[in-house]
């Protein structure tokens, strides 16, 4: 499964592959050359007092004024990525997808307010909820992450967010977005969704009723491991507040990791096929082997959430995880470390396969995690499958021998 082009009806607009290359590349911009040019600066000059007055009490979103608000190159990706969430209003970057969750979340929330959390979210959202959050006065609670329209009954009078993860990073539930979305809209509750693992091309959050999407464009964006990059996209009537937190927070991305974030998206498309592709082949197969007790890959029918993942996403993307059938830490560091072609690292999205051993038991507050054995979690790059299967091979025959 992968994500792809919409098709070419002109009542629909252009496809998918047809915005991720055009997308963000106003004329004014790239001035004739294909890709917008970095534009770095700090101090904006004036021609006179009267025009920097002006210019302070204007919307500077998209006009020059000072470097912290941004210039054509931060603009240029920031536009694109609006441009791929139908029905969205703007797009802002962040110097890293945690400073882009942190800013979000600052935005909508004051001291005496409650959010809800998936238990499966990524760690550092964690740490952030019950690390600065929790010090400004606004409570957490986390909750099952299939709970889906069930979660009504966790709203309180102080609830006034809900933040998403869909699939979660470690173990991959897919959550009922709709479904959660309509609660907390009847509710007047804002929803937050971290988006990095489908990206708008395989779930377009916004379209869907999100009120603001979350990617760590460290991620699939850049999609060559060398960027930290951030971004938040609202829905219309949610800009205001965002713009407003993240101006005050000094949030701002670097000109020039902002153009090689829009470097990167314009192969968006063709990458996230070919992981798509390759994960689900490398995942089919870890299926058929007896060393392993479970893949969590939420195209496969037995990974929780499949039903919600095959009605609401176009296409699946490179990262999963496995359960391992018994062994210990020291038997599942024996399949990892003897690894060729998969480093091991954090983070993911880039074009080399990583592999990491995962616990989600330490994380879980809410819900609690039972498995038959240790877990790894893959991110399949760009690397000929076949490779990387015969890699993981030799790794199952490493753990079969260390577990005894």
């Amino acid at each position: 499964m992968s994500g792809g082009d919409e098709g070419t009806n002109p009542s629909k607009g252009p496809g998918d592959a047809t915005r991720i290359v055009e997308a963000g590349r106003r004329p004014e911009w790239t001035q004739g050359i294909v890709s917008p040019p970095v534009w770095r600066a700090s101090t904006i000059l004036y021609e006179d007092v009267a025009e920097l007055r002006a210019a302070a009490g204007r919307d500077t979103h998209h006009r020059l004024f000072y470097g912290r608000r941004g210039t054509p190159t931060q603009w240029a990706l920031a536009d694109a990525l609006t441009e791929l969430e139908p029905g969205a209003e703007a797009t802002l970057l962040y110097p890293s997808g945690v400073a882009a969750i942190a800013s979000a979340l600052l935005a909508v929330l004051s001291p005496g307010d409650e959010l809800l959390v998936p238990d499966s979210v990524y760690d550092p959202t964690r740490g952030l909820a019950n690390g600065l959050l929790k010090r400004f006065g606004i409570a957490t609670r986390f909750y099952d992450p299939l709970i889906g329209a069930d979660i009504a009954g966790m709203l309180g009078e102080r609830t006034r967010a809900i933040f998403l993860e869909s699939p979660g990073s470690l173990t991959f539930e897919v959550q009922d977005v709709p479904a959660i979305v309509d609660v907390a809209r009847a509710r007047g509750i804002v929803t937050l969704l971290d988006n990095t693992w489908a990206t708008p091309l395989l779930f377009p959050a916004i379209g869907l009723g999100v009120d603001y999407t979350i990617l760590a464009c460290t991620k699939y964006i850049v999609g060559h491991s060398d960027v930290m990059l951030g971004s938040v996209t609202a829905a219309p009537g949610r800009h205001a507040a965002l713009r407003d937190a993240s101006y005050q927070l000094g949030q701002t991305a670097s000109p020039d990791d902002a153009w090689l974030g829009s470097r990167g998206l314009r192969t968006l498309g063709v990458r996230m096929r070919q992981h798509g592709e390759s994960a689900l082949r490398v995942a089919e197969w870890l299926r058929t082997r007896p060393e392993v007790a479970r893949v969590l890959h939420p195209a496969l029918p037995d990974c929780p959430g499949h039903d919600i993942f095959a009605r609401d996403f176009r296409g699946a993307s490179g990262l999963f995880s496995f359960v391992l059938r018994g062994g210990d830490e020291g038997a599942r560091a024996a399949l990892i470390d003897g690894l060729a072609h998969f480093g091991i690292g954090y983070s993911w999205g880039g074009f080399e396969s990583l592999a990491i051993p995962v616990d989600p038991e330490r994380y879980r507050t809410a819900t609690r995690w039972q498995a038959e054995g240790p877990a790894v979690r893959l991110q399949i790059g760009l690397e000929d499958t076949d490779d990387l299967i015969a890699d993981l091979e030799s790794g199952l025959a490493r753990f079969r021998a260390a577990a005894g």
